[in-house]
């Protein structure tokens, strides 16, 4: 009974270092955030003074920390102390039990010896045991939250009869397609009707948050639709292996995204077997080999977190490198010049109009110059196509698209 409710005791904190665990943890998690978010805003930090928020916003967190992990290493070295308490208490226990036991003539004192030094030997597993059972408590409370991670829901799941897509042939259909990131908050596309054949340039242009960025996210599969279909050459996006849909598509967003590798790692990313002579002729393509052979050890130059350690106008550059050097049938080019300057927008615009020779292109545009020869001009606003047509088409519709122009012209 005696070591039965000492196994209650320490399992009860055993329970209690797991929670707190979890907390220190999750409060760690939440530290380290903050950590980041101001080394990658440290300009933004120093521009508005805000270092003194910064500064107080982390020791803010780490006041939480601090507290939370006190209480859990409390909990953890009171298993040693906790654990000799509870022997001796045993023991005297049984002493005084045993003692009696022996003195009224009902124990034999050669059992009663025997006994006691069997406990004895019982005593040191037991301390070894119980630190074992805090370790592994405060184990499972961190393999929990990795798992959590891990095992968060996939939205985006193939069938098992999913079908291959070899090559994309004829053309790209959007079939009465309306979608929404939460049901709560409305459609962010209604009924959305589309077709774009092989080769094919089809610009999409209008004011923030009609829907341009979500109309191309849903083509790759980065969101399902809630109504409707989109359709490669007759094959419904959902029925197709993910690979095989994915493979057919490069893309080149308005935020450069590189990582910290070398230059050549970062145009080869995700293809296999890649020559170097390959890559030079997409980075002289995408007009970025001049500017990389000044980098100190030319493609094999490390670019920094992020590409930092290169200018707007080279990191797209990259990005478009890396697209040709994929090579793909579809291409979606999410507003990929809007932020650079002029120089830079036309040595991207040049690479550009190489990228999309002879391609089935979606582009989404804010400068209205760089889309005025697309075969097709979409015109969206509050989630739905309100005008279509080519450039002059459209100009001589009084409409969204006239006054896009005039707002830019002037």
């Amino acid at each position: 009974m005696l070591i039965i409710f000492t196994a209650i005791v320490i399992g009860g904190i055993g329970r209690s270092l797991k929670r707190s665990s979890s907390q220190v943890q999750h409060r760690l998690g939440n530290m380290v955030s903050v950590i980041e978010e101001a080394l990658g805003g440290l300009r933004i930090i120093k521009g508005f003074n805000a270092a003194g928020y910064q500064r107080g916003k982390f020791a803010a967190e780490n006041n939480v920390y601090r507290r939370t992990l006190t209480r859990l290493l409390w909990r953890k070295d009171l298993s040693s102390p906790l654990s000799e308490f509870l022997g001796i208490a045993v023991v005297t226990v049984l002493l005084w039990f045993g003692s009696r036991q022996v003195f009224s003539g009902q124990m034999d004192a050669g059992a009663f010896f025997s006994f006691l030094f069997a406990f004895y030997n019982v005593i040191d597993p037991a301390k070894s045991f119980s630190k074992a059972f805090y370790d592994i408590q405060k184990g499972i409370a961190a393999l929990e939250r990795v798992e959590m991670i891990l095992d968060a829901p996939v939205s985006i799941r193939e069938k098992p009869n999913a079908v291959p897509l070899p090559s994309f042939e004829r053309q790209i259909e959007y079939r009465h397609v309306s979608f929404a990131y939460r049901k709560d908050d409305g459609p962010v596309l209604k009924d959305i009707n589309l077709t774009i054949p092989k080769g094919k340039l089809i610009a999409v242009v209008g004011p923030s948050g009609a829907g341009k960025s979500t109309l191309a996210d849903l083509l790759p599969r980065f969101f399902d639709v809630d109504e409707g279909g989109i359709f490669i050459d007759g094959l419904d996006v959902r029925d197709i292996r993910l690979h095989d849909v994915r493979a057919q598509m490069g893309i080149v967003t308005q935020e450069a995204i590189l990582f910290n590798d070398t230059i050549f790692n970062n145009i080869v990313f995700g293809l296999e077997n890649i020559s170097p002579e390959a890559v030079e002729q997409a980075a002289r393509i995408a007009n970025a080999h001049e500017f990389i052979m000044a980098t100190e050890h030319g493609y094999h130059t490390n670019i920094g977190d992020r590409g930092s350690k290169l200018s707007g106008g080279q990191r797209q550059r990259l990005t478009i490198a890396r697209a040709i050097l994929k090579n793909p049938p579809i291409l979606i080019l999410d507003e990929a010049t809007s932020s650079l300057d002029s120089e830079s927008e036309k040595l991207v615009q040049e690479a550009l109009i190489h990228l999309m020779k002879d391609r089935t292109s979606i582009v989404i545009a804010h400068r209205l110059s760089t889309i005025q020869h697309a075969h097709e001009i979409l015109v969206m606003k509050e989630g739905r196509i309100i005008q279509r047509g080519a450039h002059a088409e459209l100009m001589e519709q009084p409409g969204e698209y006239q006054k896009l122009v005039e707002l830019q012209a002037f």
